[in-house]
C-alpha cells in the first residue's frame, strides 16, 4: 500500500479518544504499524505475535536487526503469556511499578518471534501507564512491540508532530495522545538472571529498584553477540545536531572552551540547569530547572527544537553524578558519541 501522509488522530475528547482506539487496533490487527502515545516516549507499534508486522517496524525504523524490542503489555496475565517464566521477583517489581516506565527483562514464550528478540532467549516487556495504548492493547487483544517512532540512533519523539515530521510518510496513522509525561525510555531491569541487572538506566533508579530487589549486580562491560536491550548501542538517542558536554562557572569560561574548540557561537544551541550563560554569545540559551524528571521531560523537545532551528551544536551543561541523573547522563553520552 502507498502512503502519502499518515492520518494524525486526536484524542482530546471522549469520542475522538474512541475513534482513534478503533481506527488504530483495525490497522494493527490487519499487520501494519501505527504510532501511539506511550508516558516515556512515541512508540512504533505493530502486533508482537506476528512476524511480517514487527518486520515492519525494522524497515520503516531503518533498525538494524540485532537490536530487540520491547513488548508493551495492558494487564498481568498478558505478560505471562509472553514469559516462559515468571519469577516471582518479576511480580513483586510488577506490582511495584506497573503500569509505568519499567521494563523486565524475562525468558521468552515460544509465542514471541525470533525478530522481536534478535534471536535471543529473553523478551523485554512492559506495561505503560498512558491510557490510550493501554485501550489499544485491550481492543487488540495482543500485546504490541512498539520501539520509539524514530530513524534507528536518531531522537525519540516525545510529541505527535515530532513522529510526524520524521516518519509521518511511512505509516497510515499517528495518534496524538499529547506530550509524554516522562520524556525519556524506561528503565530496563534483567530478572532472567540472579541477580538482576539495570540493562538500560531510566526513571525508575537503581535505589527505587533496590527497596524490591534487594540487590542488584554491578555494571558489566561484556560484550555479547545478542542484545537482552534496546538502548544498548554506543550511539543512540542523537540530534541531528552535534552533542557536546561541557562543564562551566561563567560565560567567559563557557566562550574559551567553544574557542578551544573552534566552535561556531552564532550557530550552537546551549542547554543549561544551573550556570546560565546570557544569550549574547550564542545563537540560544534553553534554561531546564535542575530537577531531573524536569530536565528528562524537556530534554529530547530542546533536542527536537535545536535542530529544527539550523543548529549545528547542542552544548548541554553536564549533569550532576547521582541515582536520579544517571538515565539522563546514559542519554546524554550515548548521543554524544561520533
Amino acid at each position: 500500500m502507498r502512503l502519502e501522509r499518515a492520518e494524525l488522530l486526536t484524542t482530546d475528547t471522549p469520542q475522538s479518544f474512541e475513534t482513534a482506539v478503533r481506527k488504530a487496533a483495525e490497522l494493527l490487527q490487519a499487520g501494519h504499524v501505527v504510532a501511539l502515545p506511550t508516558e516515556t516516549v512515541y512508540g512504533l507499534a505493530a502486533n508482537a505475535f506476528n512476524s511480517d508486522a514487527v518486520a515492519r517496524i525494522f524497515k520503516v525504523k531503518g533498525r538494524p536487526s540485532h537490536n530487540p524490542i520491547i513488548v508493551h503489555v495492558a494487564s498481568l496475565d498478558m505478560a505471562m503469556r509472553c514469559a516462559a517464566l515468571w519469577p516471582p521477583l518479576a511480580g513483586r517489581l510488577a506490582r511495584a511499578f506497573w503500569p509505568g516506565p519499567l521494563t523486565l527483562v524475562v525468558a521468552r514464550s515460544p509465542q514471541i518471534p525470533d525478530i522481536v528478540t534478535a534471536g535471543g532467549p529473553t523478551v523485554g516487556l512492559r506495561w505503560p501507564s498512558h491510557p490510550f495504548i493501554q485501550a489499544v492493547i485491550q481492543r487488540c487483544g495482543f500485546p504490541l512491540a512498539a520501539p520509539s517512532a524514530n530513524p534507528s540512533n536518531q531522537l525519540s519523539p516525545t510529541n505527535a508532530r515530532h513522529v510526524d515530521k520524521r516518519l509521518g510518510d511511512k505509516m497510515p496513522l499517528i495518534v496524538d495522545g499529547g506530550q509524554a509525561q516522562v520524556g525519556i525510555e524506561s528503565t530496563v531491569l534483567d530478572v532472567s538472571s540472579s541477580p538482576p541487572r539495570v540493562l538500560r538506566p531510566g526513571m525508575i533508579h537503581d535505589q527505587a529498584l533496590l527497596a524490591v530487589t534487594g540487590t542488584l549486580a554491578g555494571p558489566t562491560n561484556e560484550s555479547h553477540p545478542i542484545l537482552k536491550s534496546p538502548g544498548l548501542l554506543q550511539k543512540h538517542y542523537s540530534p541531528l545536531a552535534r552533542l557536546l558536554l561541557l562543564t562551566w562557572k561563567t560565560d567567559r569560561d563557557l566562550v574559551a572552551q567553544t574557542e578551544r574548540l573552534k566552535i561556531n557561537r552564532s550557530r550552537t544551541h546551549i542547554i543549561a540547569h544551573t550556570h546560565i550563560p546570557s544569550g549574547q554569545d550564542f545563537s540560544n540559551v534553553s534554561v531546564i530547572p535542575h530537577d531531573a524528571e524536569a530536565f528528562a521531560r524537556a530534554l529530547y523537545a530542546q533536542f527536537h527544537e535545536s535542530d529544527e532551528a539550523g543548529a549545528e551544536w547542542i552544548i548541554v551543561e553536564q549533569v550532576p553524578d547521582t541515582h536520579e541523573w544517571r538515565a539522563i547522563a546514559d542519554r546524554l553520552t550515548r548521543a554524544a558519541n561520533p
